[in-house]
């Protein structure tokens, strides 16, 4: 699948490293102008630089040093990219951490809280300041990253799985809010990659984060993960207007078959198939415990 962004505006939140990295620079790489941020700048600029490198005629990059998490921080940030380029058309919310590791009677609850403020609250900020823009123009593209703490139970790093569900239950909502507006919302499951916070899990070790996840860890490790590209691959995707109508879903990157998904809109507008969603007995073909 070809795809091309040229004449699109998108912001990318923690794009100074890891999938936000590459996804920016696979935006950059079909044309499209992008607005990095990230709360570091000395790093965001030197990405900045590296991008700048190969941008075509009519193509920008551009740099924010923003903390997601801050209001006036997120309100600067979208009021420069309309002010710059008139129109946000994509927005990609990938800023996020793993926040405390250990149980939660021991972890520091300063930092479980700040971690829902960054990664859920971040989002949401985001979210929230780039859609009176969409709107105004009846269209638009949100993808979240989501991660592993949105599907499965995550112990002892319970405030990042926590604001990951709640993010793509977040996402799930505001896509039924903005149907009507031809503004297409959707999670990312990259799959689980080799980046900083793998490196952070292996930091902490064994007696924060479990003997079973510290050495399944280990092993990501070693196998070299993921990778990071069909995560990014399915943010250009998602960008761009192959994906129109697809909204409301949380899409592995690695195990779903969204390149053919263009197809079959109407089966997917249609059916809570790749949503959250509670698992019941019947489900699992049990007949004795619900109705």
């Amino acid at each position: 699948m070809t795809i091309l962004l040229r004449d699109r505006v998108a912001i990318i939140t923690g794009a100074n490293r890891g999938l936000g990295l590459e996804i920016a620079r696979r935006y950059a790489a079909v044309g499209a102008s992008v607005v990095l941020c990230a709360r570091d700048f000395g790093s965001l600029a030197q990405v900045r630089t590296q991008l700048q490198v190969d941008q075509s005629d009519g193509q920008c990059i551009d740099a924010i040093a923003a903390d997601v998490s801050n209001p006036s921080d997120v309100d600067r940030l979208v009021a420069h990219t309309l002010a710059r380029f008139g129109k946000i058309d994509v927005l990609v919310n990938n800023a996020g951490i793993y926040g405390p590791m250990g149980t939660i009677d021991d972890v520091d609850w300063r930092e479980w809280v700040r971690t829902l403020e960054i990664n859920l609250l971040g989002s949401v900020l985001m979210a929230r300041a780039v859609v009176p823009a969409m709107k105004a123009r009846r269209a638009g593209k949100i993808i979240q990253l989501s991660g592993g703490g949105a599907t499965n139970p995550l112990p002892r790093i319970s405030a990042y799985a926590a604001s990951k569900a709640a993010v793509v239950r977040f996402a799930e909502t505001l896509a039924e809010e903005l149907r009507d507006f031809g503004i297409d919302v959707n999670s990312i499951a990259p799959g689980a990659l080799n980046t900083r916070m793998l490196e952070e899990v292996l930091a902490a070790g064994p007696e924060k984060v479990g003997a079973a996840f510290f050495e399944k860890s280990v092993r990501q490790r070693q196998s070299g993960g993921a990778g990071l590209e069909r995560g990014a691959s399915l943010a250009v995707f998602l960008a761009s207007e192959a994906s129109n109508g697809i909204t409301g879903k949380l899409i592995s990157a690695l195990w779903d078959k969204w390149e053919t998904w263009p197809e079959r809109v109407a089966e997917l507008t249609s059916s809570d198939m790749y949503t959250l969603r509670r698992v019941s007995g019947r489900d699992r073909g049990v007949d004795w415990g619900d109705k």
